[in-house]
């Protein structure tokens, strides 16, 4: 196969991390990628930023923290339990990979649309780009008379 044929382009295209790329999870990774590599937050306030009921949340945090891409701790504050989130060192990388393969997802499907496009044929005559899918060309309607009749 050629490196235009489009089967060999499938190939050569980067996977993206298939724990990282569920949307939910995604969200989950970018709000955490936000703050900073030494801050926390509580299961609450994470819950809050991706509009997400605790119940998903957490199915969603523990395959994360199964990936090492999430440090849960689970603490008492006063005599209430408080749950913290962090991202890992392995997950902001997991993530920075995660959008670089995204962008040459996303380059590469350009260059492909692109290139298709330059060996997209030109029609031959003025009048085949209106044909329709028989590929016929439209017929043009007959000059209506004009004058009082």
């Amino acid at each position: 196969m050629s490196p235009a044929d489009p089967a060999s382009a499938q190939d050569q295209l980067p996977s993206l991390d298939p724990v990282i790329h569920a949307q939910h999870r995604l969200r989950v990774m970018v709000v955490l990628a936000a703050l900073e590599p030494q801050d926390r937050i509580t299961f609450p306030r994470l819950r809050e930023h991706v509009g997400m009921t605790a119940g998903n949340l957490s199915t969603h945090v523990r395959k994360l923290e199964d990936a090492g891409y999430v440090r849960v701790t689970k603490t008492h504050r006063r005599r209430t339990p408080v749950t913290y989130l962090a991202l890992t060192a392995t997950g902001r990388d997991a993530l920075d990979a995660y959008t670089e393969k995204l962008h040459q997802l996303l380059e590469t499907s350009n260059r492909h649309d692109i290139a298709k496009e330059s060996r997209r044929e030109q029609p031959t005559r003025p009048d085949a780009r209106r044909a329709d899918r028989t590929g016929r060309a439209p017929r043009t309607p007959a000059p209506r008379p004009t004058g009082a009749g």
